[in-house]
């Protein structure tokens, strides 16, 4: 049997770094769609360079973003990847497998393996990380809550396969581009559960974070990943406490003095 075409997507912005290396890793693919939103490096030269159709649009949030990719695939199947992320090459033995006798399933999830602070994270929750993101763009779309968007499929769509290989993960050149990235992303998350009506309390504040932190590093074996996991765990920590925090703040003016 002839395997169906399969189309990779990816969003981006400022990826000079990452995008060339990305691309590569998925140059078996039939078609590669790079939304760009506006990056002010190389990213699109380099993108179309690779033999990518670049699209600049305004970024409206990522479940969007990435929704509007995957409309102007050509293909059914589809690949999504972020710009830091690459398929290695067991991966991609999988997919193509994967490709040849797809059956009756609606897409294939992979493990994601990240790479962070010098070393392979395999424990703390952040791995196998198992992400669906090879599926047939019309049974599933990207949904979830923005920053945090995953691929849901239809009812009665197919079952969910997985599928051997890693999807390798890039994620951060350094603890504090991980810190910007966090607090950009909490930013998000807070503003999102509070247009949702929801509002944080003391103990939001100081019991989550907590809770966090011990199950990242002692329930699921954060420690075996040394001081990196440490590191991985106390930032995870961290994320709850600023998304809470933020959240209390929009929930109040707490910087005005006339205002409590």
């Amino acid at each position: 049997m002839t395997r169906p075409k399969l189309s990779v997507c990816i969003v981006a912005m400022n990826e000079e770094a990452n995008i060339s290396d990305c691309l590569s890793s998925a140059d078996f693919a039939d078609e590669w769609v790079v939304v760009d939103s506006h990056s002010t490096d190389r990213t699109r030269e380099l993108a179309a360079a690779a033999g990518a159709r670049v699209i600049e649009r305004d970024w409206p949030g990522h479940v969007q973003q990435k929704n509007f990719a995957l409309s102007e695939a050509t293909h059914d199947w589809v690949l999504c990847l972020d710009a830091d992320e690459r398929v290695s090459p067991e991966l991609r033995a999988s997919i193509l497998a994967a490709l040849g006798s797809p059956g009756d399933a609606a897409g294939f999830e992979c493990a994601r393996r990240t790479f962070y602070l010098g070393r392979w994270i395999r424990h703390g929750g952040w791995y196998p990380d198992r992400k669906l993101r090879l599926f047939r763009r019309s049974r599933a779309r990207w949904g979830g809550t923005n920053p945090h968007d995953h691929v849901v499929t239809d009812p009665g769509g197919g079952p969910v396969r997985r599928i051997g290989g890693d999807l390798l993960h890039l994620s951060y050149r350094s603890l504090s581009d991980h810190l910007r990235t966090i607090d950009s992303f909490t930013s998000i998350a807070a503003r999102e559960k509070h247009a949702a009506g929801r509002r944080a309390g003391l103990l939001d504040l100081t019991l989550r974070p907590f809770g966090k932190f011990v199950r990242m590093y002692v329930l699921r074996a954060g420690f075996l990943d040394g001081a990196a996991g440490f590191c991985a765990a106390v930032s995870g920590a961290y994320y709850v406490f600023l998304k809470y925090a933020k959240l209390r703040e929009l929930g109040r003016d707490l910087w005005r003095p006339d205002a409590r």
